[in-house]
């Protein structure tokens, strides 16, 4: 996942051009310009920084960022930016290199920093579990570093972010409250669900559910056939009822279990990307309420 030397060069013109025709820093247009690398990161950043932050997202609505290629127009967007904002925890491989072929200068915030991570066992090796935005109470700590990346970017502003981010932090405060309601309703025999990848192990974790996936934490990993097998059985001897696909994913081999299992899908998580507007999950609030939505009925068997 390398930016090629077309691609490169082609960056290159297009930044050059860019600075020609922009303004320097102290002369810049009065909304602070920021990147975030996904749509869920993307959103987190708009709340926070309102009408006063221009945000371009790298990888978008329905996008898997674990296989993205980054292209020139990246290049010029994080190029003329002052705040860059990432996850962290290995998410973004293409990360490093695109801000080397930019010479991005701004301030670079990760983030997930202060995050306890999660470590996962992937053919063998212990990796860390990127998706930490997963549980809600990580979100608060994002909401945090977003803040603080905001206000060491854009001082003048510094108390317009803190409302914003207090004001966000109270609404994923009470919806962390629901979600947990939500699944302790559950009884906890039955709240096991199969998805595509292995996206949700923070969201298991701080509720009290055990996903399983026949890929691995990333979607580059490819299920083996005795993995998928495997899979099948334990579906099969535990009675499985909630199975489902991701929105950024590939929807075959979820297909194929439900096949070989007679359960059915029971429709799309976001995992790693929020959904197009009016699929249900336009911004980081609305995507835990709609997993939450089908994750109840369908772990309960209704």
């Amino acid at each position: 996942m390398t930016l090629s030397l077309n691609s490169l060069a082609a960056a290159s013109a297009l930044i050059a051009a860019a600075m020609l025709a922009s303004p320097s820093p102290s002369f810049a247009a009065e909304k602070l310009k920021a990147v975030a690398t996904f749509s869920i990161l993307g959103d987190m950043v708009h709340r926070v920084g309102g009408d006063l932050v221009e945000v371009t997202t790298i990888v978008g609505p329905n996008s898997d960022t674990h296989v993205y290629e980054p292209k020139p127009a990246d290049a010029k967007s994080l190029a003329g930016a002052q705040v860059f904002f990432a996850n962290g925890l290995g998410f973004e491989g293409w990360m490093e290199r695109l801000v080397e072929a930019t010479g991005f200068k701004g301030e670079t915030v990760i983030a997930s920093d202060g995050v306890k991570s999660r470590a996962m066992i992937e053919d063998g090796v212990e990796e860390t579990d990127p998706h930490a935005w997963q549980n809600l109470s990580n979100g608060l700590l994002y909401v945090k570093n977003i803040t603080d990346g905001l206000c060491k970017a854009d001082a003048a502003h510094c108390d317009t972010f803190r409302a914003n981010a207090k004001a966000y932090s109270a609404e994923i405060e009470s919806l962390d409250k629901e979600v947990k309601a939500r699944i302790a309703a559950v009884p906890e025999a039955k709240r096991k669900v199969i998805t595509t990848h292995d996206a949700f192990g923070y969201f298991g974790a701080a509720y009290g559910v055990t996903f399983l996936a026949p890929e691995g934490y990333s979607t580059e990993s490819e299920a083996s056939a005795a993995d998928v097998a495997k899979l099948i059985q334990q579906i099969r001897d535990d009675k499985i009822s909630a199975l489902f696909i991701e929105n950024m994913s590939d929807p075959r081999l979820i297909d194929q279990i439900a096949r070989e299992t007679g359960v059915k899908a029971g429709g799309a998580l976001f995992a790693d990307a929020l959904s197009e507007k009016g699929e249900g999950g336009e911004t980081y609030l609305d995507m835990f309420k709609h997993n939450i939505s089908l994750l109840a009925p369908a772990m309960a068997g209704s």
